[in-house]
């Protein structure tokens, strides 16, 4: 029978479509017949072979409607197949998944928002059904694209386009719960898809701030959306979910289109929504796949490095966000590539400041100089919090290693430095990073406990420090200081030290101490005189200011609370008695500015120890010789020497001993048990050392020469004649017994001192002799040593200089009767 006959007679139609066609009213008006539909759906779950017809079916029968423009059978087209998905669960439903598919895209290409409103919501249903067996051959290409188109819609009604932008982000989920969890589908964190999903989900987020940051009110219909009608809220949680989802594997395809959006839309500046979006990416993501984060950032800032300052500013800025919420969690292997990224940009911005900085003084406008060099100062600014905020978050064993990175960055001279090519930036490029990097050094020592001072300053890094502290800058010794402060300082005391002055009850201030250990009672014996011999040669110089000398009084006394035993002590009030002696003596020829500063840091300290050691005697003294001070020589004290406007005197009275700490009844106050006091009889002599050699071994050689020579000098020649007693013999010796008196007097001076000194300081005074010796060697032989000349006779000139380049042995040639 002809098939167009069995179509006109119903009753020879095949039952599922007869089924099919009664679940449709005559009037669209009336909705889905329930009755009908439960029919087909019994039929449906009693034969689910016919189901792929049913579906081939109802995909007819709604692009036909589609095209006739009848949207009331479309609906109901789609509400029979939505019930159906949910009520069939058997191995043939794929098919018919594929007939569902099909209908929902003919939806989504029809122009009439409604019917795209419609499929997407027919697909988000299908997402959320969990199917027993994965698909090998579906692909959800198609609706990634018609998704994300639909969620840049640009429709003229405001409450329409809302909508369709809402239904395109409720679609993407969709997608994404349907595919993620399938390893068949895993093409879906391909980038040509992440390409697509992401920047719509960012650009209905950005969308909402930009509305936002202009202030426009929203419309009612707005106002009073929840999250699920909200395009931002919701792009905000999709975008969450499809990153809680992504694997390590993925996390490149996921970051890399946030990045290109944010440089497609220019919104590194400002960065609000930069900082925002990663402050989501971070909370998102599984906490091991941090640092890949962090590296996808500093990657995009190599790729920026030539880019704008505030460009570049933006995006450190975001690494700061990033790198403030991985430091709580892993961080994995990136933690010296974070900083030694950091560093080379910090280099790098100098670079451009300085020179921005040149040409603006051969030809640009002052005010557009400024500008471009107040931009860089942005730039540095925010490494440097970066690089501070990051390994003030470390833990105390991985932040040690970071103050070692980066101090080995400073630009120290006479040392080997790593990256930075002082050469190249000059003396202002080098001050300007070792500002920077000191700085950093602070935020990252900050906090920082470390139970013995030997970890926490180890040579390699106490040595450079020092050597920065006796550079001529006041900025970069207070940084110096203000280092040692958070290293040292393990009770928190500095607050309560804060300014120098004359505290009149030390015990008010419940200063917090501990018994000290014997890692640092060694640490102080080796290298307390290097400590004392820098604050000593800090002290004296003479663009010194108030800040300056308050830091000083800070370093004396937390190394009085965390480092001072007896020893110590005593060490220290030497200190404090050769620096008086400096100010009084003015050998160099110091400010009186300077001289003033360093008496008032002597009483301020000296008044300090006195009660923190508690000897009755001792603090009797200070205090006599302060109040002395108050009365006759009030610029000797920091409350006024310090004060604006505080009248200096044109020399000091050294004649009126009251108003000087004396270094007998200061003896005489610490005699006793505890205290070695004969030692303060002692002048403390400063550690002369060639600050650019790093690494010194003490001359125990120098030290037994100088005893051998003062006792050979003692010694009387008895190999010397008797000579004639005459007139002018006996005037000779007359004019000449002051001066032996004196040489005598000098002899038994230097023998005290080598009986009762520390070995430290005999050690320190030896060096010095041989430090002179090896320097002087140094100077003739490079005067007189050339390099031999080089077998091959090749000769190079380089700036001026004839070079002899060495060749290789195996690359010489030997004269024939030598090769055998």
């Amino acid at each position: 029978m002809p098939a167009g006959v069995c179509g006109c007679c119903g009753p020879l139609r095949p039952r599922y479509k007869r089924l099919v066609d009664n679940i449709f009213p005559e009037d669209p008006k009336d909705g889905l017949s329930k009755s009908d539909m439960e029919k087909l759906t019994f039929y449906a779950v009693s034969a689910p072979e016919k189901l792929d017809r049913i579906g081939a079916y109802l995909a007819e029968r709604l692009s036909r409607d589609v095209v006739r423009h009848r949207y009331g059978y479309v609906v109901i087209a789609m509400e029979a197949l939505d019930q159906l998905l949910m009520a069939c669960h058997s191995q043939s439903i794929k098919p018919f998944v594929e007939s569902f598919l099909h209908m929902v895209a003919k939806l989504l290409e029809s122009r009439e928002p409604d019917l795209q409103v419609l499929g997407t919501n027919s697909f988000v249903k299908f997402a959320n059904i969990e199917e027993d067996t994965p698909s090998y051959h579906r692909r959800y290409d198609f609706f990634v694209s018609q998704f994300s188109a639909m969620c840049h819609s640009t429709h003229e009604d405001t409450e329409t386009r809302t909508r369709i932008r809402v239904a395109g982000i409720k679609g993407l989920q969709g997608v994404v719960r349907k595919t993620v969890n399938d390893e068949l589908q895993a093409i879906i964190w391909e980038p040509q898809h992440m390409d697509k999903l992401i920047p719509s989900m960012l650009f209905n987020m950005q969308d909402s701030e930009d509305l936002d940051r202009a202030g426009h009110p929203s419309t009612p219909s707005v106002a009073g959306q929840d999250g699920e009608e909200n395009p931002a809220a919701l792009a905000e949680s999709c975008f969450r979910e499809l990153l809680g989802r992504a694997a390590y594997g993925n996390m490149n395809n996921a970051v890399r289109p946030v990045l290109v959006h944010l440089d497609n839309h220019n919104l590194w500046d400002p960065n609000e929504f930069a900082v925002s979006c990663f402050r989501i990416i971070m909370y998102s993501i599984q906490a091991q796949h941090s640092h890949h984060v962090i590296q996808q950032v500093l990657n995009h800032l190599d790729t920026h490095n030539k880019n704008t300052p505030r460009v570049r500013a933006g995006i450190v800025q975001v690494l700061l966000e990033t790198v403030a919420i991985a430091a709580k969690g892993s961080v994995g292997p990136t933690v010296l590539e974070v900083f030694n990224t950091l560093l080379k940009h910090l280099r790098m911005s100098v670079d451009f400041e300085l020179g921005e900085s040149s040409r603006r003084n051969s030809n640009i406008s002052v005010s557009s100089g400024r500008g471009k060099e107040s931009e860089e100062r942005i730039v540095q600014n925010a490494i440097i919090q970066t690089i501070g905020f990051f390994g003030g978050n470390l833990p105390d064993y991985q932040r040690a290693e970071v103050m070692m990175f980066i101090m080995g960055k400073v630009p120290v001279y006479g040392t080997p430095c790593h990256t930075l090519d002082t050469v190249k930036i000059g003396h202002q490029g080098t001050k300007r990073i070792q500002t920077m990097l000191l700085s950093s050094l602070i935020m990252v020592t900050s906090g920082f406990k470390s139970k013995s001072m030997a970890a926490a300053l180890p040579p390699p890094f106490l040595d450079p420090l020092f050597s920065i502290s006796l550079m001529e800058d006041s900025e970069l010794r207070q940084l110096v200081l203000e280092i040692l402060h958070n290293i040292i300082d393990r009770h928190d005391n500095r607050a309560k030290l804060r300014g120098i002055r004359i505290i009149p009850n030390v015990a008010a201030l419940k200063i917090k101490r501990e018994k000290i250990s014997k890692q640092d009672v060694a640490f102080m014996k080796k290298h307390g005189q290097q400590l004392y011999r820098h604050i000593y040669l800090g002290s004296k110089e003479e663009d010194n200011v108030h800040k300056n000398f308050e830091l000083l009084f800070t370093t004396l006394a937390i190394l009085t609370i965390e480092l001072a035993n007896e020893e110590v002590v005593i060490d220290l009030i030497r200190l404090a008695i050769a620096l008086q002696d400096m100010a009084l003596a003015n050998e160099e020829n110091m400010p009186m500015f300077i001289r003033c500063g360093i008496m008032a840091l002597v009483a301020a300290y000296l008044n300090f120890l006195s009660q923190m050691i508690a000897n009755p005697p001792f603090c009797q003294h200070i205090s006599k010789v302060i109040e002395l001070r108050n009365l006759d020589a009030p610029y000797l004290l920091p409350e006024h020497i310090f004060r604006d406007k505080c009248p200096i005197p044109e020399s000091l009275d050294k004649e009126d001993r009251l108003l000087y700490f004396q270094t007998a009844d200061m003896t005489e106050c610490l005699a006793g048990p505890g205290y070695n006091a004969e030692r303060l009889s002692i002048p403390y002599v400063p550690q002369v050392t060639d600050e650019d050699r790093l690494t010194r071994r003490k001359s125990f050689v120098d030290t037994i020469s100088l005893q051998v020579d003062i006792m050979s000098n003692s010694l009387p020649d008895k190999s010397q004649l008797a000579e004639e007693i005459t007139f002018e013999t006996l005037k000779k010796a007359i004019d000449t017994t002051g001066l032996e008196e004196q040489e005598r007097e000098k002899r038994r001076q230097v023998m005290e001192k080598f009986q009762k000194a520390p070995f430290e300081e005999i050690a320190a005074h030896c060096e010095s002799k041989a430090n002179m010796l090896h320097d002087r060697l140094a100077q003739i032989f490079e005067l007189t040593i050339r390099p031999p000349p080089s077998p091959s006779g090749v000769v190079s000139i380089s700036a001026g200089h004839t070079q002899h380049q060495s060749v290789p042995v195996y690359e010489m040639k030997f004269p024939d009767l030598c090769v055998y």
